[in-house]
């Protein structure tokens, strides 16, 4: 009998840690540094694949990732000696997506033809607002019309080119929205991200808003307005939402966030990346040191880049598969549901079935148009003791 990660395919995420600037919303693992000696982490990168190749042999590859941090700051070779060592290490899927991140100020046709030559074959570009002064609110270092021109570069030179934006910004109205996101339908190549803006502890949006410094951003009721929105043009115009905050077109979603959301298996390599990875009929959560000189003296030191490999209960990935599945439109399979769990909820899902939150039948479970918006809330319910 096939394991259950195997519903969800097996990728591989590399976290490159750098930026050219903090975004002040951001709270991801990125740091800001004046030098990097590339060929090192080359070194690193190429190590933990071999390491974790070793436990993981003979799986199909689907997918590769490169997130950060800013990967677009990467040399090409770096990116090229890393796709050549996972070539060397699994079996690839015939139709593998490899993605890199770019930022549009890091970005210039040699260096992505370089990554292209290297096996990358998707890039995801962190546009965020297609306006000057909310880039600026936003703490980004590219104006409007460098976005559009780094836009074109990818777009010349790979096949598919997907691109975020963030809504519910300081002072942006339903009707500001509604014309950018229109804009960026008539730009989309394939794939859209749509975030709204969430503020994070620990970030310096985080900080002035508890100050009482973060003025003009709209109320639950307007940002609840321009997710529906958000949801009801993006497919009319054939962008269709296949999870929280994607779309695309129909057979563009990305692969390697889907390996995520259908709790399949993923290595994490680089540092403060997370992993799931089921070895010897046992699920681990692994993660590597965030510090990026500490990971990097932990790899050459003892050849092993994680800081901890942690056994993951049977509860522990029913949470884990119930938060990641159902942010999908198509739900979650009701057959690995009850492999995973003993107890099936079978109340708690018939009373949000009722209130109109869930669609429950033999083999789906997933949110209704309704409960979309509130998919926390759902979760909340359906996790609660």
């Amino acid at each position: 009998m096939p394991e259950d990660w195997e519903n969800g395919g097996f990728g591989l995420y590399i976290h490159w840690p750098f930026c050219q600037a903090k975004c002040p919303y951001c709270d991801f693992n990125s740091h800001v540094v004046a030098q990097i000696d590339q060929r090192a982490w080359a070194d690193a990168y190429v190590s933990e694949i071999a390491r974790i190749g070793a436990e993981t042999e003979g799986r199909v590859l689907r997918s590769v990732f490169f997130g950060g941090g800013t990967p677009s700051l990467m040399d090409p070779d770096v990116v090229d000696a890393i796709l050549t060592k996972i070539r060397a290490t699994w079996p690839i899927a015939n139709d593998i997506e490899v993605t890199l991140e770019a930022n549009p100020t890091s970005v210039e046709a040699g260096r992505f033809a370089g990554y292209r030559d290297a096996g990358v074959n998707r890039v995801s570009m962190g546009v965020q607002a297609l306006n000057d002064a909310d880039l600026k609110a936003l703490g980004r270092l590219h104006s409007a019309s460098e976005a559009m021109q780094a836009f074109d570069i990818a777009r010349s030179v790979f096949d598919r080119v997907s691109f975020d934006l963030i809504y519910a910004r300081q002072g942006q109205t339903l009707k500001d929205w509604e014309a950018e996101l229109r804009q960026a339908l008539g730009l989309a190549v394939d794939h859209l991200s749509l975030y709204q803006l969430t503020i994070e502890d620990g970030t310096a949006f985080g900080d002035r808003y508890a100050a009482g410094k973060l003025r003009g951003l709209p109320d639950d009721d307007v940002a609840a307005d321009m997710y529906a929105l958000t949801q009801g043009v993006c497919e009319d115009t054939g962008f269709a939402g296949y999870e929280v905050s994607n779309h695309a077109r129909p057979g563009c979603e990305s692969t390697h966030n889907k390996i995520y959301w259908k709790y399949g298996d993923y290595a994490g390599i680089g540092p403060g990346a997370h992993g799931r990875l089921t070895l010897g009929g046992t699920r681990f959560a692994t993660e590597a040191p965030r510090a990026p000189a500490a990971w990097l003296s932990q790899v050459r030191q003892t050849g092993n880049g994680d800081l901890c490999r942690d056994v993951l209960s049977l509860d522990d990935q029913f949470a884990e598969f119930l938060l990641m599945g159902m942010r999908l439109r198509d739900g979650v399979s009701v057959a690995r549901f009850s492999q995973l769990s003993d107890n099936i909820l079978i109340n708690k899902i018939n009373g949000l079935v009722e209130i109109g939150m869930l669609e429950y039948n033999t083999e789906t479970l997933r949110l209704s148009q309704q409960g979309y918006p509130v998919l926390n809330a759902v979760l909340r319910k359906l996790l609660e003791d």
